[in-house]
């Protein structure tokens, strides 16, 4: 399968550049990069400077660009029969979303179409933030809340034109926002083009990494504990999270001020722990009614369960109403059996949620 990386981020957050070095470095890779555009920032100016009506431009490091102003189901359909039969050479996909576009459609493709999902593997969601306008950006446009809550992984770039005390509220704000992806700060993208690829966000793996300090202030900062006891054994190191958070965890949070000009995000996260096992049936028929309602404001979800009868961790993801579950790894028994949710969604009913969960538990 064909591996595919999506890059947004609103507009000036620095994607033509990253594009840029992806299309003239000598990294070696073969990747194709459709540019899913309407028209408004165009890189094929500033790289591709011979006029050609040619769709697929070959550039001079082995890797492929097309504009596409059409169908993307179709467009990534006609690369992989062009793989297939021989006449193009590429490794992977880049797609970029236009700076307005809201990634969700883009995500959903991959899952909706049997030739597509057979062909390609969508394997991460990656958002630009501009360390400058993020504030104001996220205040003002819905869709750059969204392009965060997608995120598998988060580049804040032009960091150097903020102090480090800006750069530490927007990670704050970020982590609240979505505390599934890791966080890396950037400079005018010179991303370590192997931090780019071979993610796996949308891999049904049983590894549920959510920011360990967004949990502990979870607890602190809601004290009504859901019978869900927060006894969390992180059990993933620091290392394996990919947060560069490089301030050494030794913040002890002084929770009194540490509200950061609150902005009340619509876009916001919630994590769901239980030792108890949960009823099968009465999970399925309670997530089944919570997409069909909330799917639309549901944008990612993601969760490790502990089930009755079952001797292996379930693993489940979606976006929007697409969700997808499977059998992972046997319960070891050193293992404390858990389950662990993380829901991120736009004004959800966080309470109606937790109750409900909490009543599929056996």
């Amino acid at each position: 399968m064909i591996p595919v990386t999506i890059l947004t981020g609103f507009l000036g957050s620095g994607k033509t550049t990253l594009l840029k070095r992806i299309l003239n470095d000598q990294h070696g890779m073969k990747i194709a990069v459709i540019e899913n555009e309407f028209g408004e920032e165009n890189i094929d100016n500033e790289i591709l400077v011979q006029e050609t009506n040619e769709q697929i431009i070959q550039m001079s490091n082995g890797c492929i660009c097309c504009t596409i102003r059409g169908d993307l189901a179709r467009a990534l359909e006609d690369l992989a029969d062009r793989k297939k039969a021989g006449t193009l050479n590429f490794d992977r996909v880049v797609i970029e979303t236009t700076g307005l576009a809201n990634p969700g459609p883009v995500a959903q493709t991959f899952f909706m179409d049997n030739a597509i999902a057979d062909a390609f593997l969508l394997d991460a969601i990656i958002t630009l933030v501009d360390a400058k306008h993020a504030n104001h950006q996220l205040d003002e446009h819905e869709v750059v809340q969204r392009q965060v809550g997608f995120a598998d992984r988060l580049f804040i770039t032009k960091s150097d034109l903020v102090d480090a005390a800006a750069l530490e509220a927007l990670k704050h704000r970020l982590v609240h926002m979505n505390p599934r992806a890791a966080i890396k700060v950037v400079n005018f993208g010179d991303a370590d083009i192997k931090e780019i690829f071979d993610l796996r966000g949308f891999n049904l793996n049983s590894k549920l990494e959510i920011d360990p300090d967004f949990l502990a202030e979870d607890d602190h900062d809601h004290a009504h504990d859901h019978g869900h006891d927060h006894a969390h054994d992180d059990d993933h190191d620091h290392a394996t999270c990919g947060h560069d958070h490089s301030h050494d965890h030794e913040h002890g949070h002084n929770h009194a001020n540490h509200h950061h000009a609150h902005h009340d995000d619509k876009i916001k996260s919630f994590v769901f722990r239980s030792d108890r096992a949960f009823d099968p049936n009465r999970l399925e028929d309670f997530l089944g009614g919570i997409l069909q309602i909330y799917g639309e404001r549901l944008l990612r979800y993601k969760g490790v369960l502990y089930m009755k009868g079952v001797d292996r961790k379930v693993v489940f993801q979606g976006v929007h109403q697409m969700m997808g579950s499977d059998l992972a790894a046997k319960w070891q028994p050193i293992e404390k059996k858990n389950s662990k949710m993380v829901f991120i969604g736009i004004e959800l009913p966080q309470d109606l949620i937790i109750d409900g969960l909490t009543a599929c538990l056996v």
